[in-house]
């Protein structure tokens, strides 16, 4: 089961984005020091969904991904905290402060693997459906 865990402290800075990304690995680290943040995503079925399906760069404003985020973490986290109710996919919790601005490409990547994950799990953490 894939699971992906944010650790954060101040952001201001937007990434540059690429119209075109393509992962190559099961893990993804996002990272950058000087803003103290770090994204890990594990999971063997990310990168080729990614890879097929995920839109690209720029299609999404980071507002809506903030969102759509800000929505969905927060029942990951529910849900993580209710195993007994549902179940032990939801295996970590999400850290995602809504004061803090991670920048477009990381709320781009989150936003990927919470419909990724949706959809291969059938899962609905929020009041709209995923979809790509």
């Amino acid at each position: 089961m894939g699971s992906f865990l944010i650790i954060s402290c101040n952001s201001n800075k937007n990434f540059s984005s690429e119209n075109i990304e393509k992962l190559t690995s099961d893990t993804i680290h996002i990272s950058n020091p000087d803003l103290e943040y770090e994204v890990v995503i594990f999971d063997a079925g990310f990168t080729s969904w990614f890879n097929s399906f995920a839109r690209p760069k720029n299609f999404y404003t980071q507002s809506f991904l903030e969102a759509r985020n800000r929505i969905w973490i927060m029942e990951w986290n529910n849900r993580f905290r209710n195993p007994l109710r549902y179940g032990n996919i939801y295996d970590m919790p999400i850290e995602y402060d809504n004061t803090i601005n991670y920048g477009y490409h990381v709320n781009y990547m989150i936003y990927n693997y919470l419909v990724y994950f949706q959809m291969t799990n059938k899962q609905q953490l929020g009041g709209f459906q995923a979809r790509i």
